[in-house]
């Protein structure tokens, strides 16, 4: 039986990732990542950059799926009737996303509250709803502006409030090169706007997890 020596694996796997319909690219993004490549000074034919362009375009489409997803639809799919009328905390959500100004990424963690009057939202998707947000071009005040826009929509609570805490790497690894930096938004509507005590229970609970 004959063996697949590593430079054969190599070369099937260069196949499979090639993508090719009647020898043109599936993805028009692929040859314009080959361009920018080229006019970076390399060499696109060598081994290590031959399958970039396609690699890049399939990240790409990955890191910007939230487009072709609805926020609002998916948090239509779990809203449950509760008589409930406290605080619902969800902390630690992690995010990736890319800054639209320089398309690196920025990452962190995003806390989310809001006072229901007659409805939750499941907990998965809230986490769902960031994340499609995130998988877009964006910046992170209009992404906390977003998540907290939504969730009023949706359930109409006595408030919202949404805390982003992220690190960006265009600002970590060029520009200023700040590598300890990060950057803190929020968004505040409702009880969390007009009552101090509200807000800052939720500020407590999201520093420390319990209620002082």
């Amino acid at each position: 039986m004959p063996t697949l020596t590593t430079r054969n694996a190599h070369e099937f796997l260069d196949e499979i990732e090639a993508d090719l319909v009647d020898g043109v690219p599936a993805d028009p993004i692929q040859p314009l990542v080959q361009g920018i490549v080229s006019h970076l000074g390399e060499n696109t034919a060598r081994d290590g950059l031959k399958n970039t362009p396609f690699r890049v375009a399939k990240a790409l489409r990955e890191l910007t799926r939230g487009y072709d997803q609805d926020p609002s639809e998916v948090l239509k799919s779990a809203l449950f009737d509760v008589t409930y009328d406290e605080m619902v905390i969800v902390k630690d959500i992690e995010l990736f996303s890319l800054c639209e100004h320089h398309m690196l990424p920025f990452f962190g963690k995003l806390h989310i509250a809001y006072i229901p009057r007659e409805k939750v939202i499941g907990l998965s998707k809230t986490a769902r709803m960031v994340d499609i947000f995130a998988r877009r071009l964006q910046i992170q005040e209009r992404l906390t502006q977003q998540v907290a826009e939504t969730i009023q929509d949706a359930i109409d609570p006595k408030g919202v409030g949404v805390i982003c805490e992220a690190q960006h790497l265009c600002m970590m690894m060029r520009g200023v090169e700040k590598q300890h930096s990060s950057t803190i938004t929020s968004a505040m509507m409702g009880a969390f706007r007009d009552n101090r005590k509200t807000r800052e229970e939720f500020l407590s609970l999201i520093s420390h997890g319990h209620r002082h």
